[in-house]
């Protein structure tokens, strides 16, 4: 029997209007790992922050959450649900890297698709998906859905307190403190929605740098100068000095939205888009940046109405890209894969049965990476179960850890011999990434109980490659096959780096190594 178009969307919109909840509000914090949050166990140093505590009381606090070490991937990932590796936003947007795609499917065209007309969509501060150059790119985050976007358009501010703001495509120069501009827009917008269900991503730029002074009133600080050496003597005070007027302004949020009597009718999502600055990084391993825990380890709590039994902690594995399953089916839009093409894989999964006490899982494992523009050392995937963590790093190296015991991953397990369990569950977690990532066996186990990897690590660099590659470790008979991202074989033999392949096209290619005791294949 066919079903009338209209119809199909007539039936998915009975249950917006007709239930009390609808809102969802999205804050992100800039540069915010878990350390610094008094109300996650690894906490060490911390900031006073009392509203966003709160949340805690009322939603559900997910202490394996994981984003991607920088901001632009987890913002592409939110907005699309899907992994750096299928949209290629990999880096900081910036001169010369990777963009958003504007024809990427996003939570407001999905929205906008089911809903037409009937849930106000903003976007408040950070965008950081595109370069600010051509201006016309200005307009790209209404082109992407929302009704209104107004904020900083690109990744850092040069000053707190004189900074340009885009408002619907045209910039503006605002010398009020940018917290609190931010919030004052998130606030003015809900006044205009009174009878609308709304969807407000709220992206501040706080705590990222550069570190300031706030205003006062605003933190508890009375020792603070603002000097630019007093700022570098005490850097991490200033950090946290942002956090109190970050929770500050939020709280004001929170207070405006109980007046306007929306409160109690908002899910509210709070996370960090990334680890913590290395400048206030109090973990003794890597910072934002680096696909290590404290890179991509970062504060994850949903509260609201949605939650049945709050007050809850959960353990599961989440995603920062399992948001835009979560915040379309908040809305009652849980047809939503019924838009997504079969070229243009999404990977969010909805954590709703997890607010609602119906599942305590939806993911066997999280993954997360970076790629630089430039590359560097630390690109690489990785992908965690509950216990152990893997690292594949782009230039052949790779680590193991079990997080049970090792939370700060201080013992490669590779280093040594392992027991079955940990090479069961290598080979387990090597599987999946192979069936995420790529063709072939992308993350071949490449150890064994007697000869530990580390000891002889084959790679081949530089990659990305331009015209030669050059290999390390591998022996001088193994078989090599170069092939493209269709099977075709490129090459095959044994002296592959005295091969020029500067006439290849730009693509995806392995690298295939075959020795007589493993093989190995490089993406």
């Amino acid at each position: 029997m066919k079903i009338h178009p209209l119809l199909f969307i007539l039936c998915l919109a009975i249950p917006l209007q007709a239930g009390a909840q609808r809102n969802v509000l999205l804050i992100i914090a800039d540069d915010l790992g878990t350390d610094y949050c008094g109300f996650y166990e690894n906490h060490l140093d911390t900031a006073a922050m009392p509203n966003v505590r709160s949340l805690s009381g009322r939603g559900v606090r997910f202490i394996n959450a994981w984003s991607n070490p920088i901001c632009s991937p987890t913002r592409a990932g939110m907005l699309t649900g899907r992994y750096s590796f299928r949209t290629g936003v990999g880096d900081a947007v910036g001169p010369g890297s990777a963009v958003l795609d504007t024809a990427e499917i996003t939570i407001p065209r999905v929205l906008n698709h089911f809903f037409p007309g009937q849930i106000a969509k903003a976007n408040i501060g950070k965008w950081h998906l595109h370069n600010p150059m051509p201006l016309s790119n200005l307009a790209f985050p209404i082109q992407m859905g929302y009704d209104l976007y107004t904020g900083s358009f690109s990744g850092v501010l040069p000053d707190y307190y004189n900074w340009k703001k885009v408002v619907n495509g045209v910039n503006t120069t605002v010398t009020n403190y940018a917290t609190t501009e931010t919030t004052n827009d998130a606030i003015a917008w809900v006044k205009t929605q009174p009878n609308k269900p709304f969807f407000l991503w709220l992206a501040y730029n706080a705590p990222h740098t550069p570190l300031h002074l706030p205003p006062a009133g605003l933190h508890s600080y009375t020792n603070l100068s603002g000097t630019a050496a007093d700022i570098a003597a005490q850097p991490k005070e200033y950090f946290k000095a942002s956090l109190e007027a970050l929770d500050h302004e939020i709280g004001r949020l929170f207070d405006s939205l109980a007046v306007l009597n929306r409160l109690d009718s908002t899910d509210i999502i709070f996370i960090g888009d990334n680890g913590d600055d290395p400048a206030v990084n109090q973990n003794q391993g890597s910072a934002k940046g680096s696909i290590n825990q404290e890179g991509v380890s970062v504060p994850f709590i949903i509260a609201g109405p949605s939650v049945v039994n709050p007050g809850r902690m959960s353990t599961a594995l989440v995603n920062t890209q399992d948001l835009f399953a979560t915040i379309l089916e908040l809305f009652g839009c849980t047809d939503w894969k019924s838009l997504i093409p079969v070229a243009k894989p999404v990977d969010a999964k909805s954590i709703v049965p997890i607010l609602t006490l119906t599942a305590a899982d939806i993911r066997p494992w999280a993954f997360t990476e970076v790629f630089k523009t430039v590359p560097v050392a630390g690109d690489g995937k990785t992908m965690r179960n509950k216990v152990f963590k893997l690292l594949k790093y782009d230039n052949g190296n790779e680590a193991f850890y079990n997080l049970s015991n090792d939370p700060t991953e201080n013992n490669n397990l590779l280093l040594g011999n392992w027991n079955g369990n940990q090479q069961a569950n290598y080979e387990y977690l090597c599987n999946e990434m192979t069936n995420l990532v790529g063709m072939g066996n992308y993350c071949t186990p490449s150890v064994s109980t007697e000869t530990p990897v580390a000891n002889e690590v084959i790679s081949a660099f530089p990659n990305p490659f331009e015209d030669h590659i050059i290999l390390k470790n591998a022996a001088i008979d193994a078989d090599l096959e170069l092939s493209n991202a269709i099977g075709q074989i490129i090459f095959s033999g044994k002296n592959i780096e005295k091969q020029d392949f500067s006439s290849l096209p730009k693509g995806l290619y392995f690298l295939k190594i075959s020795g007589k005791t493993l093989v190995k294949l490089f993406k």
